[in-house]
């Protein structure tokens, strides 16, 4: 169990904007700056709570989008498939295509 205990001391000197953004970021994730650092420092992408945010809405955004869908390609298989109804899917793929991208750029930039 010992190896679950912070029993180890660093200290650690910063420029006072260094501070003021470890204490900003620190705050701004919900956490202590200490686990702030321990976060940094473990290099897991999936701990990072920005990441989580913008996978969770992008998982929301996908569950939404395929319903959608889901409701054309039953109309489709009805017979009540419409020409609007495939304006409104290749929409809805444009839409999923683009949050997919814009969650990419999003985690590439953390």
């Amino acid at each position: 169990m010992a190896d679950k205990v912070h029993c180890i001391r660093k200290t650690l000197r910063l420029m006072p904007e260094e501070a003021k953004m470890l204490a900003k970021k620190a705050c701004d994730n919900g956490m202590n700056e200490a686990e702030y650092i321990r976060l940094l420092i473990s290099q897991k992408p999936n701990d990072y709570p920005e990441i989580r945010k913008i996978l969770k809405e992008l998982i929301n955004e996908v569950n939404r989008i395929g319903i959608n869908i889901n409701q054309i390609v039953f109309n489709n298989n009805a017979g009540l498939y419409s020409k609007e109804d495939k304006t409104q899917m290749i929409a809805y793929m444009r839409k999923l295509n683009q949050k997919v991208d814009e969650a990419v750029v999003k985690i590439g930039n953390q």
